[in-house]
């Protein structure tokens, strides 16, 4: 069992979660995620290691309540135990020297985004950050970025905090900005922003990495769900990722497969929410 030390509410529905994992903590590296499973009879789902403290042991996630286990994570008290955590899983992130670089997080893709940021800053590249959400409550993870960074624009879709737009716009705006000198871009977020910064960051000939959010099961490359196209190559998202080359991904195909269970999702939450009802009025 894994205990929650620590609960932390970001948003109405993200939440920050401290756990004890004292052999998972020292072997993590940015990029890297773990596989939780909350009840035994649950569902398992990967989720970005936001930090770790290999002295107290704990390990830090963010999580976004949006289905029936992730609100069922997030539902959980201090001193309630998580019944698995398995990691650190996946290849870390390639940390390098570039000089200058532009890190770009879309809602609760700033919590994954955050640690390769404090990775790539200690390994001496000038950091310029944007980070984003369709509202002011869905951006998280402001200072901490800041903490990182030479600089931090944050977007909202309605204006109601920072720039009103997209984080493209500002991105745009750093490449045109040769006194930069960005000469790569990371970018974690939804599908669709990934895929619009890949089409952005193609015209200017920049590499771009992108942490990819597939369906996964086991996380080991054993159950195949976490499949993506990479330049024409199946690849696990899991094992061989979850960052990749932006340019070389099939975006369009990985949105198409991370809708396969939507309605299956959808009828599972609702009877989450039901049952959850029931409880609370008997």
């Amino acid at each position: 069992m894994f205990p929650i030390i620590q609960k932390e509410r970001l948003a109405s529905t993200v939440t920050k979660l401290v756990i004890r994992a004292p052999y998972i903590a020292p072997k993590r590296l940015p990029g890297n995620f773990v596989i939780v499973r909350v009840v035994e009879s649950g569902e398992r789902i990967p989720l970005t290691l936001v930090d770790s403290d290999p002295r107290t042991g704990t390990i830090t996630l963010i999580v976004q309540a949006i289905g029936k286990t992730t609100q069922l994570l997030c539902s959980l008290k201090e001193g309630d135990s998580l019944h698995d955590v398995v990691g650190p899983l996946g290849t870390p992130t390639p940390i390098e020297n570039h000089g200058a670089v532009a890190c770009v997080g879309g809602g609760v893709g700033t919590a994954v985004i955050y640690p390769i940021a404090r990775g790539l800053r200690e390994a001496g590249n000038n950091v310029y950050s944007i980070i984003g959400g369709r509202t002011s409550e869905l951006v998280i993870l402001e200072r901490e970025m800041a903490e990182v960074s030479n600089r931090v624009i944050t977007t909202t879709d309605d204006g109601s905090l920072g720039r009103k737009g997209i984080v493209t716009d500002p991105l745009r705006e750093m490449l045109d900005d040769t006194s930069l000198g960005i000469t790569a871009v990371y970018a974690i977020g939804p599908l669709p922003m990934m895929k619009a910064v890949a089409h952005l960051t193609k015209q200017y000939g920049v590499p771009t990495f992108v942490s990819l959010n597939a369906i996964m099961v086991d996380g080991t490359g054993m159950c195949g769900g976490c499949r993506v196209s990479i330049d024409g190559v199946m690849k696990f998202a899991c094992v061989d990722g979850p960052e990749f080359d932006a340019h070389k991904v099939d975006f369009d195909e990985l949105i198409m497969r991370n809708r396969s269970y939507g309605e299956l999702e959808r009828l599972a939450h609702q009877r989450y929410l039901a049952t959850t009802t029931l409880q609370e009025q008997a």
